[in-house]
């Protein structure tokens, strides 16, 4: 401990003597490397990304890939290789099993085992619509979020439950997300907002934004900030909230509402986000991917293409004002953010035009004291 303290007072001093004052900052991710279809790819738009292991499986506009992080190899899968069909947009892994379970758009659900493809739809099964936009794994369950409700899956049974209006509090049953964490399902739905389904106990439970205002957050932080949901992560007890009008927070007694206009989130207009703890997330938007680093001082780091070439931009905020700026000569593919996933220390953001790799050698969560950041080397990433 004294070690710690005595290297603390000496970077602190070293910064003084420099001039550099020593901030509370974030940890920001300066290695990126990128994956197109020049890497292997079957397809740049990616709609789903989740990290397995030493694999990193991937969901395209043509195709299933998976990424060996080890080798760098990457082996793909289209309808000519066996893949049911070509739009994934879901992907989870049974931690169980091993198996891989795909949301495809347009031709229901599918298991990836053993090098085999089993495919569930309309014609062969109990799923209540084919566009599935996300899947999820509960227990012995498989979850199907739909365009015309939420289907749930036992696979030792074969028994399929359909949720819809008629059986769960949603007022519309266009879902666009679904999550499992600790004993509890939520779906994120269009116009219905976040519903949670207590395993256990078997009930439904709704979170609306209680002002009944659906163009504006009429009331700040009196619940959901809009009905019109994208995506919902249970972590750490905490519940974070994707929509197209700005973003949420509930830690069970509290809502929280985050704005591009008053926080760090590059846009409002949010298509996904994975949580990585109670006090930080991260924010699929259409103009960078936002996250919120540290809830309690409201500080964010977005990243964002740079329009002309390969490299990137790294912005430290608190509230709206910039307390540092790094220039990143490789960064997210595209600004337009649509999936992410956390992978340990990194992070994988999927994008219009390609997959991200945030290496986070030296990761911190929260805020430390440090000088600031100077981009990586180049030789980080994708040339």
């Amino acid at each position: 401990m004294r070690s710690v303290a005595l290297a603390a007072a000496v970077l602190a001093a070293s910064l003084v003597a420099t001039g550099q004052e020593p901030l509370k900052l974030p940890y920001v991710y300066t290695r990126w490397k990128q994956f197109t279809v020049a890497d292997g790819l079957p397809n740049d738009h990616i709609f789903a990304v989740k990290a397995d292991g030493p694999r990193v499986w991937v969901g395209t506009e043509d195709g299933l890939a998976v990424i060996d992080k080890r080798t760098g190899k990457i082996r793909y899968w289209k309808e000519k290789d066996g893949l049911p069909w070509r739009v994934v947009t879901g992907i989870e892994v049974h931690p169980k099993t091993g198996d891989v379970w795909l949301a495809l758009f347009g031709g229901g659900l599918a298991r990836f085992s053993g090098g085999r493809f089993d495919h569930w739809h309309q014609l062969n099964s109990g799923l209540v619509n084919d566009v599935v936009y996300g899947v999820a794994i509960e227990n012995d369950n498989i979850w199907a979020a739909t365009t015309a409700g939420a289907c749930r899956f036992n696979i030792l049974t074969g028994e399929w439950t359909i949720f819809t209006e008629k059986n769960a509090p949603m007022e519309e049953i266009w879902n666009y997300g679904v999550h499992y964490a600790d004993g509890k399902v939520h779906l994120a739905v269009w116009g219905s907002g976040v519903l949670e389904y207590d395993v256990a106990a078997g009930r439904w439970k709704d979170y609306l934004d209680p002002d009944g205002e659906m163009e504006i957050d009429l009331y700040r932080d009196d619940g959901i900030v809009h009905v019109i949901t994208t995506g919902a992560n249970y972590v750490e007890k905490t519940l974070w909230v994707s929509t197209y009008f700005g973003v949420s927070r509930y830690d069970g007694r509290n809502w929280r509402g985050f704005f591009a206009h008053d926080s760090g989130l590059p846009s409002d207009f949010n298509n996904n986000l994975r949580a990585r703890s109670a006090n930080e997330a991260w924010f699929c938007s259409d103009k960078g991917l936002g996250a919120v680093m540290d809830v309690p001082s409201n500080t964010w780091v977005a990243y964002t293409r740079n329009p002309k070439g390969k490299g990137g931009q790294a912005v430290v905020s608190r509230d709206k004002q910039v307390v540092e700026t790094v220039e990143l000569p490789v960064g997210v593919p595209h600004s337009f953010i649509i999936s992410a996933d956390i992978d340990g220390n990194d992070v994988w953001v999927g994008t219009s035009k390609g997959l991200g790799w945030g290496m986070g050698e030296g990761y911190y969560p929260g805020l430390r004291e440090r000088a600031r950041l100077a981009a990586a080397p180049r030789k980080g990433g994708k040339r």
